[in-house]
C-alpha cells in the first residue's frame, strides 16, 4: 500500500433533459467517488479537469476543492459527489487529477482516469477507460 494515495472512480451519464442537440449542446453528469487508499490522512485541495469534445476541442478547468468542499479523508474513508458539464458534440472524454496534501505535509496528485461521455451510448456508466 502506498503511503499517499487516493483512488478515483467515475460514473458518467447523459442528461437529455439538460441537452439541446439542435443547438449542439449536450449535458452530462458524473458521479465521482474518491477513496483514501493510502496510509496517511489527506485532504483534497484542488481539481484539474481536461475536457475534450468529439471534435478535439479541449477545455481545462482548475479550481479549489470539489462542489465547494475540500474533504479530509482518513485512510479507508471515501467521499462522493456529483457534478456536470456540457459539450458541443454528443461524445467526448474527461480526465484529470486532484491535488492533495497529507496530514504530515506531503503533497501528491491523485489521477482521475479518462472516461467517456456519450449521448448515444446504451449505458455510459459502463464505459470508463483506464
Amino acid at each position: 500500500m502506498a503511503k499517499y494515495e487516493f483512488s478515483v472512480s467515475v460514473e458518467p451519464r447523459y442528461l437529455p433533459d439538460q441537452s439541446q442537440p439542435e443547438h449542439a449542446l449536450y449535458g452530462f453528469a458524473y458521479t465521482v467517488t474518491v477513496h483514501n487508499t493510502g496510509e496517511v490522512a489527506a485532504q483534497l485541495i484542488a481539481r484539474h479537469w481536461i475536457i475534450r469534445d468529439g471534435e478535439g476541442r479541449e477545455e481545462q478547468v482548475k479550481g479549489l476543492g470539489v462542489v465547494g468542499e475540500q474533504p479530509l479523508l482518513q485512510p479507508g474513508e471515501g467521499f462522493q459527489y456529483t457534478s456536470g458539464c456540457r459539450l458541443r458534440t454528443p461524445a467526448g472524454t474527461m480526465e484529470g487529477s486532484y491535488f492533495c496534501v497529507a496530514e504530515d505535509g506531503a503533497r501528491f496528485d491523485a489521477p482521475i482516469p479518462r472516461f467517456v461521455l456519450d449521448a448515444d451510448g446504451p449505458d455510459v456508466r459502463t464505459r470508463v477507460l483506464h
